[in-house]
């Protein structure tokens, strides 16, 4: 396949392609993943590889995951030497724990942004064994990501990914970097999973539950929006106001609220 068949190549909705085309912008985003030869890097939809080249020059190999079968099978004629692994799959769906099975990844890429949050929660059950997330998303996704509890942007997706995570936004990229150019700002976020060791004990299905449930209705009093997981006890047990909203709590509230609500489950 040519250059002029990548050219002709149109962006597809369904798979919310953008195509990354400027170098400055390409250089700087690799530079903040900072590969290195060694580095098990996996990038999710690589596209037409502006920022596989960058990071493979720098790296010497990598892996990627691409859905789209006209763009796999470009980038199968673009890396004959054996540079790029390729997985032809749906990120949404892969098995992340199986990937590379064995092997601390180091995983980066521009996230489809009708599937960015989706993705971002199939990625956390394989968090032990990342090193690190580097990923360009929309400026608004990025800014729910690591907001603070009591601003309007904290929410669900907030909660779960900072108890996971240390997160910091790096910087941002313009619409106009992009082939098409989309009609918002994306970002760059990293992501660097906390030790488990460091985490704070919780069952996992009830917190994600209870979390979720949580911000349903976020002008709800926590006694309202959760009253399926606790009574007014369990909230003088986890030491939260059940008069609070979901927005002013911070993530350690969270947890000790989905603790409160286990042992309650384990009792009744």
């Amino acid at each position: 396949m040519t250059q002029e068949w990548l050219e002709g190549h149109r962006a597809r909705k369904r798979f919310g392609q953008n195509f990354l085309h400027d170098h400055h912008w390409i250089e700087r985003i690799a530079r903040a993943i900072d590969p290195k030869p060694g580095d098990e890097l996996i990038e999710i939809g690589p596209g037409q590889a502006a920022l596989t080249r960058e990071v493979i020059a720098l790296a010497g190999r990598q892996t990627a995951v691409e859905i789209d079968r006209d763009l796999a099978a470009f980038l199968r004629t673009q890396f004959p030497d054996g540079s790029l692994e390729l997985i032809e799959a749906d990120a949404l769906t892969l098995d992340w724990s199986t990937v590379l099975e064995g092997k601390r990844l180091r995983v980066f890429g521009n996230l489809p942004y009708n599937i960015s949050s989706p993705l971002l929660f199939a990625l956390l059950p394989a968090a032990h064994r990342i090193i690190d997330q580097h990923f360009m998303l929309q400026k608004e996704v990025v800014d729910r990501m690591i907001a603070a509890p009591g601003s309007k942007t904290y929410g669900r997706l907030s909660v779960m990914l900072q108890y996971r995570y240390v997160m910091h936004k790096l910087f941002d990229v313009p619409p106009g970097a992009f082939t098409p150019a989309p009609k918002v700002t994306s970002s760059i976020v990293r992501m660097v999973p906390k030790p488990e060791g460091k985490l704070l004990p919780v069952d996992w299905n009830v917190f994600s539950a209870l979390v979720a449930a949580a911000f349903q209705q976020r002008r709800k009093t926590m006694r309202n929006a959760i009253s399926d997981f606790l009574d007014e006890e369990g909230f003088s047990e986890a030491g939260v106001p059940s008069t609070a909203r979901a927005e002013t709590l911070d993530v350690e509230a969270f947890v000790r609220l989905a603790n409160a609500a286990a042992r309650r489950r384990q009792g009744a």
